[in-house]
């Protein structure tokens, strides 16, 4: 048996060989690029700044980020000497924000139940858990990998900071469109195979509802998140704390109300005039997908994304199209199933996506891709990742213990604006309580091994964990609450506002 002194030695020989190998291999590419420089009458005033102080890839695309051994050790102790309560009020406050706009979403969900078009077109209630969770996987990446330039200091120029802006709005505008396209044709299709029934009209009217509602959505949604960041930057807070909940849920509300505006309108026009929707998405595929193709291809900070990062997205849209499936057979069976999903599910996505987003930012920060730091592990057990045990348990463990309050704040909230008075039993308030606490802190595991598993095989956390997670949080909060509503239902605490006094 090897001792853990030994296995840990083994270890710091292991990352000091693959730091050395790394730090040989960067400084052959400064010589390379300052030889370059040297050649350059425009370029001096870099090369008088020395190109061996780059510091990450970001800022010259052909070095990779490697930190030295101080810089490891300084954030290293600046991440364990970051106080409990500093987290606490930096997530607290747009994580209640964020939680005002998932009982918002749980509200309008409610109301759109008895508009024509969802009675009528009943892959809309498969399309809306895909759809918001579409629009929030690239909006919290789009968070996560700017809080990780925020953290890295890459964010310096104007001309730098507006390559950055510009490049990552149009990756965004790329992803809403095809994904909105091909979620849209997966909602139509299992319907279609549930209910024997396939109406083409439909399908064109529900891509049409969302490429609107996901580029509108994510346009807007994108210059808010880039005010959120930049302010954070500015009053030196941790943006990882700070945007990852905004984008995580905040956007729901209004994703769910553009969604449920254009299907309308659209339903009432589609038989009058069925071109339209052929000129919508013909106006998005063929005229507005191609001028941000060719943006983003040409940005060194997003074209390689442009071509690799389509895996997770898409793999998120099938994830989240099976809890579309659960949501649409829930509505069927229980009154009022829509006011609490998207709490669940939109709370679940937001604390998952601040801590996947701060373990990412703290690889980068202290290690290179394909090293686990020491100050953490890969696989580790439940007690491990999220109470006591590595660095990113102290961030687990405060957003377990603010999902409590926040989540009993939020359904009682729900409760009362729905029916105007509180109608929710104490028996359902722990039942809710208990299946979100299960999800929560089952994503929060699963966050802690894929993220140093995708770190590991030196694939990028910011670009491909969210995506998953956000996804699973759809998927286990939809499950977990019909299965809380079903047993309510068993032992008689049935959720019914109507018959309560």
């Amino acid at each position: 048996m090897v001792s853990p002194s030994l296995e840990k030695d083994d270890f710091s020989v292991n990352i000091e060989k693959n730091l050395s190998i790394e730090r040989l291999q960067s400084q052959e590419n400064q010589l390379t690029v300052s030889t370059i420089l040297s050649l350059n009458p425009d370029c001096k005033d870099i090369l008088s700044n020395g190109v061996g102080k780059v510091e990450s890839l970001y800022n010259n695309k052909s070095i990779e980020s490697i930190p030295s051994d101080s810089e490891s050790i300084h954030y290293q102790k600046t991440y364990e000497s970051e106080k409990w309560y500093s987290v606490t009020m930096q997530v607290f406050i747009p994580f209640m924000i964020a939680g005002i706009g998932t009982i918002g979403a749980g509200i309008v969900l409610d109301d759109v139940q008895e508009y024509e078009v969802f009675k009528q077109i009943k892959a809309l209630f498969v399309l809306v858990p895909a759809l918001l969770g579409l629009k929030g996987n690239l909006d919290t990446c789009l968070a996560s990998r700017l809080s990780t330039h925020v953290n890295l200091g890459t964010l310096k120029g104007k001309k730098e900071i507006f390559k950055i802006i510009y490049g990552n709005i149009g990756l965004v505008q790329i992803q809403a469109i095809v994904a909105s396209c091909l979620v849209s044709l997966f909602a139509v299709g299992v319907t279609a195979i549930m209910n024997n029934v396939f109406d083409y009209k439909d399908a064109m009217l529900l891509a049409a509802s969302s490429v609107l509602t996901a580029t509108m959505s994510c346009f807007v949604l994108d210059f808010v998140l880039i005010g959120v960041i930049f302010a954070s930057k500015k009053f030196k807070l941790n943006p990882d704390n700070l945007a990852t909940p905004f984008a995580a849920s905040i956007g729901d509300v209004v994703s769910l109300m553009l969604l449920s505006v254009w299907a309308k309108l659209l339903y009432e026009i589609h038989e009058q005039y069925p071109w339209l929707l052929f000129a919508i998405l013909g106006f998005y595929i063929f005229l507005v997908l191609p001028v941000w193709v060719l943006i983003v291809r040409k940005n060194e900070y997003t074209n390689k994304i442009l071509t690799t990062g389509w895996t997770p997205v898409l793999s998120a849209l099938i994830i989240s199209g099976m809890g579309g499936l659960v949501l649409d057979h829930a509505i069927d069976q229980f009154k009022n199933f829509g006011v609490f999903q998207p709490i669940i599910n939109g709370i679940g996505g937001n604390l998952v996506s601040v801590q996947s987003s701060r373990i990412s930012t703290m690889l980068h920060k202290t290690s290179i891709k394909g090293v686990i730091p020491p100050h953490t592990k890969q696989w580790v057990a439940p007690w491990t990742a999220l109470v006591k045990g590595v660095l990113p348990a102290k961030s687990a463990r405060i957003l377990i213990l603010l999902a409590i309050p926040g989540q009993t704040i939020f359904v009682l909230t729900a409760d009362l604006i729905a029916n105007g008075r509180l109608t929710v039993s104490y028996i359902f308030v722990l039942t809710y309580l208990s299946v979100s606490l299960i999800q929560i802190m089952s994503l929060l595991y699963i966050a802690h091994l894929m993220t140093h598993t995708m770190w590991k095989f030196k694939i990028d956390p910011d670009n491909s964990a969210i995506p998953y997670l956000t996804a699973l949080g759809d998927l286990l909060g939809s499950s977990l609450l019909m299965l809380a509503f079903i047993l309510l239902r068993h032992i008689h605490e049935e959720y019914d506002p109507d018959s309560a006094t």
